[in-house]
């Protein structure tokens, strides 16, 4: 009984670590956050060639307030996806605008807190990253007030939209594509 427990526990443990011994890992701008895995084979590639404009819709909260949420972290493996390419983004080029459900993710630590329960917010590390890396990180005013936040419980360097819905449609009549949750 005791082997069978070894060996379940031990190939639940095992993939994990043959992947991050299996040869160089791809390059990443987010290496904490957006994992991503090597793909030499796979076809479609992001190619170096063109101008990646991308706007990201976050509208889900994460399963459990203590942890990042899923969709804030696809915006870090966008961008591991296209440094591990060879392709880089200009400053601005990849915006994430946060609203409905998932609004609380942009608060404060403290505003976070009172709001799920969770020890701080979980996501501030992350939006600091993202930050770095070029990405703007904006919040609906719409859905700040829809869900009883201030603009001021907004976490430093998060920009305020008027709302989600004219920043998404006035970034796709630019040329932005759309990356839904």
């Amino acid at each position: 009984m005791r082997y069978s427990v070894a060996i379940a526990l031990a190939s639940m443990i095992l993939p994990s670590q043959v992947a991050a011994q299996d040869g160089p890992q791809p390059r990443q701008i987010v290496p904490e956050h957006g994992r991503i895995y090597p793909t030499p084979d796979a076809q479609g590639h992001p190619d170096p060639k063109l101008t990646y404009r991308v706007v990201f819709s976050i509208t889900k909260a994460a399963p459990s307030p203590d942890k990042v949420n899923p969709s804030l972290d696809k915006v870090a493996r966008f961008l591991n996806l296209l440094a591990a390419n060879s392709v880089s983004i200009k400053p601005g080029d990849v915006v994430a605008i946060v609203h409905g459900p998932a609004t609380a993710i942009v608060t404060k630590a403290n505003t976070y807190s009172r709001k799920t329960g969770a020890t701080g917010n979980p996501n501030l590390d992350l939006i600091a990253k993202l930050r770095s890396a070029g990405v703007v990180v904006a919040v609906c005013d719409q859905a700040l007030h829809g869900n009883g936040f201030a603009s001021s419980e907004v976490a430093q360097g998060v920009r305020v939209d008027v709302s989600a819905m004219t920043t998404i449609t006035t970034l796709q009549l630019r040329g932005w594509a759309l990356m839904p949750d």
